[in-house]
């Protein structure tokens, strides 16, 4: 995917949006319902009624990125609809955009480094 690369942050809009919108009807909401700036560089995640089309909205340093994903069979994984936004890792939204269940993405553990070998 041709997208935002490095540590980025991800913001999931929770409640379906309506998918006639385009760049600026996204950067609208983004301002009016996430209390958010749609040129910050945060990566902005929306998805559709039925979760079958995800919609990703970005501002590149040169202009606004829109990227829009349906999967063929399946659902996006998606919490429960309501006025809130969640904080995605790159990871997660990773897993979000190829349909994977992101809630089971987790931080490594840290380990041990052994002092001797053997």
């Amino acid at each position: 995917m041709i997208g935002p690369s490095g540590t980025v942050r991800v913001m999931l809009a929770t409640r379906p949006v309506d998918f006639r919108k385009g760049m600026d009807g996204l950067a609208m909401l983004v301002r009016e319902q996430l209390a958010a700036d749609p040129f910050c560089g945060t990566v902005f995640a929306f998805r559709s009624k039925r979760a079958d089309r995800l919609k990703l909205l970005f501002f590149d340093g040169t202009g606004v990125v829109l990227v829009a994903k349906r999967l063929e069979a399946g659902a996006f994984h998606w919490p429960k609809p309501g006025d809130a936004a969640l904080l995605l890792t790159a990871a997660e939204m990773a897993a979000l955009v190829e349909g994977l269940d992101w809630r089971r993405v987790h931080v490594p553990r840290d380990t041990a480094v052994p002092r001797l070998a053997g």
